[in-house]
């Protein structure tokens, strides 16, 4: 009896140790270790060991997290930025198929983000921004059917803004600034019904408000639309006022044209509009004066009549990094 008592003992423990030190799934550490062998040494000396979860003693990987799926772990999150990376933009992360969570912000990537990006199926959140590469977008993108979180700006990406992205129903950050993106604004991105935030400011866009905003419900969460420092023409669309939820409006340095139309005023939460530096004519119309939440509005640089005044004290307006507040 005893020595039942104590095989079952012994089994009990193995079973503990077997949940404690479950195994990382094999595509997943094999994904990471040539991530590893391709990196260089400010990554790869906080990196011990074969498994990316951590092995006995052994920590996870620094910037790496891991969840377990029934017997195993796999790879969800991995955050390495800032480190210098240098080289192509790392195929083998696309063979992480779990991940939440990528973000390699602030490298020095180079190249194309491979096709390949969208077979990561669970991801939120791709932040690949300050890094160097270039190319056009992979239609692949528009798989990503969880995507929240978008950052792909300060690259040199080039060619046309792929259409595709439209088809992330739950995108709401969309940041693609600072490239050399030519052609039209898809106006499709006005089906996304959760996109809070859409920076394209500072590439080479043509077209006009009109082509992106066709109809009365696009855009339904919108709350800030970035699309200074770009080549837009034409002028200020009424349907502008359909975009209820909008609260900055950034048109500064186009080559937009016309008198300003009073529709403005019936965008509620209106609080910065900035149309200098185009070629506006008239005058400004009085309910922006009025407009009980509009504290700021640069006009300078336009036809306008003389008198016609800015509001606000025009101080500098940060953009929020919303990437650490979800």
């Amino acid at each position: 009896m005893e020595r039942l008592s104590g095989l079952a003992i012994i089994c009990c423990f193995l079973l503990v140790v077997g949940v404690v030190r479950c195994k990382t799934v094999k595509r997943d550490v094999k994904a990471l270790n040539e991530i590893k062998a391709s990196l260089g040494w400010r990554v790869v000396y906080a990196w011990v060991g074969d498994d990316p979860c951590g092995d006995g003693d052994l920590p996870p990987w620094s910037g790496v997290t891991c969840s377990q799926q029934g017997d195993y772990r796999v790879v969800t999150e991995l955050e390495v930025y800032a480190v210098s990376i240098v080289g192509p933009f790392p195929t083998a992360v696309t063979n992480l198929l779990d991940l939440t969570r990528l973000d390699l912000h602030n490298n020095k990537l180079t190249g194309p983000i491979p096709p390949q990006i969208g077979r990561l199926k669970h991801l939120r959140i791709l932040n690949l921004r300050w890094n160097k590469l270039q190319d056009t977008l992979p239609a692949e993108i528009g798989e990503l059917k969880k995507l929240t979180h978008l950052y792909l700006s300060f690259n040199s990406f080039k060619g046309e803004i792929p259409v595709e992205l439209a088809n992330l129903p739950n995108l709401r950050y969309l940041y693609l600034h600072e490239n050399r993106f030519t052609g039209k604004i898809p106006p499709e991105l006005g089906n996304l019904k959760n996109l809070r935030h859409l920076d394209v400011s500072n590439n080479h866009l043509t077209g006009t408000l009109r082509d992106l905003i066709r109809n009365g419900d696009c855009f339904p969460a919108l709350r800030n639309l970035y699309l200074n420092n770009n080549l837009l023409g034409g002028g200020l669309p009424d349907q502008l006022a359909n975009l209820s939820n909008l609260e900055i409006l950034y048109l500064s340095y186009n080559r937009m044209s016309g008198a300003v139309t009073p529709k403005l005023v019936e965008i509620p939460r209106l609080t910065y509009l900035y149309l200098d530096h185009n070629s506006f004519i008239g005058r400004i119309p009085d309910g922006l004066y009025k407009h009980p939440f509009l504290k700021e509005m640069y006009i300078e640089g336009n036809n306008f009549k003389p008198g016609t005044k800015a509001k606000g004290t025009h101080k500098v307006l940060d953009v929020i990094d919303t990437e650490f507040l979800f």
